[in-house]
């Protein structure tokens, strides 16, 4: 059970850039600069340490916007990832993503649910079969290896699980840094 906060005050407070030191100011520079064009989500958090705030961001542009998958089967591992670490910011700003970027809705409720999608399409099953034996067993087991090999290649592999390491690192930064989500905004669960 999640113990996270929907509203609230921050357990770091926000910084804005006449505050930040001079590191700080150039990964936030980075930041805003990116295809993000802001500083939201895990961030805030992130920039107390700026190199690491840095390196963050330059993979999570990479995994966000440049992998070889499909950016519905992309958002798709991220909504898996972030209903498994319960990190209702990250959902509530990924399930607007993956429903413009083609997810059936109906995938995401039932994830929300914490239950297997009744139908999905079958590049879409493969995602979730994957990622989800990831995150639940640590494991990916060899027939499902080589299915995922044979539908996305060795890149699309590597991806996919690129985007659910990354967003297992956003998801627990949003969760320590207890990211509320924005005002008006329900629990997803």
């Amino acid at each position: 059970m999640s113990t996270a906060p929907t509203t609230g005050s921050l357990r770091f407070p926000e910084l804005s850039p006449d505050r930040m030191t001079d590191a700080q100011k150039r990964a936030y520079e980075a930041i805003v600069g990116g295809p993000r064009g802001g500083a939201r989500g895990p961030f805030n958090a992130l920039l107390r340490s700026p190199d690491l705030a840095d390196r963050v961001q330059k993979l999570g542009e990479y995994v966000r916007f440049k992998t070889s998958l499909a950016a519905r089967l992309n958002e798709l591992a991220i909504l898996i990832n972030a209903r498994f670490w319960e990190s209702k910011y990250e959902w509530h700003a990924h399930r607007i993503l993956a429903l413009k970027a083609g997810l059936d809705e109906a995938i995401a409720d039932a994830i929300a649910r914490k239950e297997r999608p009744a139908t999905m399409k079958a590049d879409e099953a493969l995602v979730y079969d994957f990622c989800t034996a990831l995150h639940q067993r640590h494991f990916v087991d060899p027939a499902l290896f080589q299915r995922a090999v044979a539908m996305f290649g060795e890149a699309g592999v590597m991806d996919l699980v690129g985007v659910s390491g990354y967003y297992t690192l956003v998801s627990m930064v949003l969760n320590v840094a207890e990211v509320p989500l924005p005002a008006g905004v329900t629990s997803p669960w």
